[in-house]
């Protein structure tokens, strides 16, 4: 079982120093969690993650299940030995496709996407591929188009075999432009269904004393019910809490909307956002109280030939780095750095050698884990 450990409150936020106990390792937070769907970050091997200073991880329940399936992931003794990743594993409950493979394909929008009152969502809407039904919700697989349901138990069942160090209660994601009625009404689905998460979980007690549960506060961007469901999934018996959902367009309104949430949570326990890290973002994220939080920004820059720097990002498809003898960053102590220049990363990328993609994705990671060291030292010194 997690154990959290609040070490220190900042007197000028609500950031906050922790020690967040797994029994697969203890992580310093504030931390950055890398993106492994699919039970890998991808391009890098198992051993060369930690040497990016990153100290977790989060899976995709729903794509694992496709394949290769939780019995075979079990089979061999759980995600950590399956895929030799070193470090504490979380998974997410599927709750996410129910967006993604919905009405985000749909409209073609993300999770900050339009609020165009023209293509509002609104309550009974459904999505073309996607059932959302009271019970849970029925998906069309994108690899052989049969019918999968998953809800709660099922969603638990999962990740129960897949065998991560924090699990996640089994909720709905609505998209950015669902009207006040379409939240309300799907907060009553997520609400239902984080107790049923904590019911499924209970019934086997020698699994729940070794995973951690999160329940998943949502809302969407109206402030009673961020408010109601933080006051609602904070009140059960979680081990700690995970905020999901759209974070409005600007970086005012996230803060803001996250310390709705916050202000409303145990104190004493851990809290994970769902999906939100760039660059921009993570001060902000801190300062409102957040301990850990993934997002895929660094390794998909990376996969497209973008390199994080203290002076902006690089673009190393341009043809004016393949003379440009420097490293990608000078005050960047990671491997890249250290051997090898933008001329020949640039050389690699528009050579489509995966190697660039490679060296690309250690050095983001290095870049974003570093930064949030930077400011859990700030933190501990008064000065964040």
């Amino acid at each position: 079982m997690i154990s959290f450990k609040l070490l220190k409150k900042s007197k000028k936020s609500l950031a906050r120093l922790g020690l967040l106990k797994t029994p697969h390792g203890i992580v310093q937070t504030p931390a950055f969690v890398a993106v492994a769907t699919q039970g890998v970050v991808k391009t890098l091997t198992s051993e060369e993650i930690p040497q990016t200073k990153t100290q977790l991880a989060i899976c995709n329940t729903f794509h694992l299940h496709l394949k290769p399936g939780e019995k075979i992931i079990k089979a061999i003794g759980g995600l950590h030995k399956f895929s030799k990743l070193p470090f504490p594993l979380m998974t997410d409950s599927g709750g996410f496709q129910v967006f993604s493979l919905g009405f985000g394909r749909d409209l073609g929008i993300g999770k900050i996407g339009s609020n165009d009152s023209r293509r509002e969502v609104k309550a009974g809407h459904q999505p073309k591929e996607v059932k959302i039904a009271k019970t849970g919700v029925w998906f069309k697989s994108p690899i052989e188009g049969k019918r999968i349901f998953l809800g709660p138990k099922e969603s638990i069942a999962i990740q129960e075999k897949l065998g991560a160090d924090i699990i996640l209660a089994f909720d709905e994601c609505p998209p950015p432009n669902a009207s006040y009625r379409y939240n309300k009404l799907s907060l009553e689905k997520t609400h239902a269904w984080a107790k049923l998460s904590l019911s499924a979980a209970k019934r086997h007690p020698a699994t729940r004393n070794k995973q951690a549960l999160y329940g998943i506060v949502q809302g969407g961007k109206f402030k009673d019910l961020r408010i109601a469901s933080a006051r609602f999934i904070g009140a059960l018996p979680f081990d700690g809490y995970a905020i999901g959902g759209e974070f409005g367009s600007d970086l005012k309104s996230m803060s803001k909307m996250l310390k709705w949430v916050n202000a409303e949570l145990p104190e004493n326990k851990p809290r994970h956002l769902l999906g939100i890290g760039h660059l921009k973002d993570i001060p902000e994220i801190v300062k409102a109280g957040v301990d850990t939080f993934d997002c895929i920004v660094p390794t998909h820059y990376a996969r497209h030939g973008t390199g994080f720097t203290t002076k902006g990002k690089i673009d190393v498809n341009k043809t004016k780095y393949l003379k440009d003898r420097r490293p990608l960053d000078n005050n960047c102590n990671c491997y890249v750095c250290k051997n090898y220049t933008r001329a020949y990363l640039s050389h690699l990328v528009r050579a489509k050698e995966i190697t660039g993609l490679k060296l690309l994705t250690f050095h983001n990671l290095y870049f974003f884990n570093s930064m949030v060291d930077g400011i859990r030292a700030a933190i501990k010194k008064g000065e964040f």
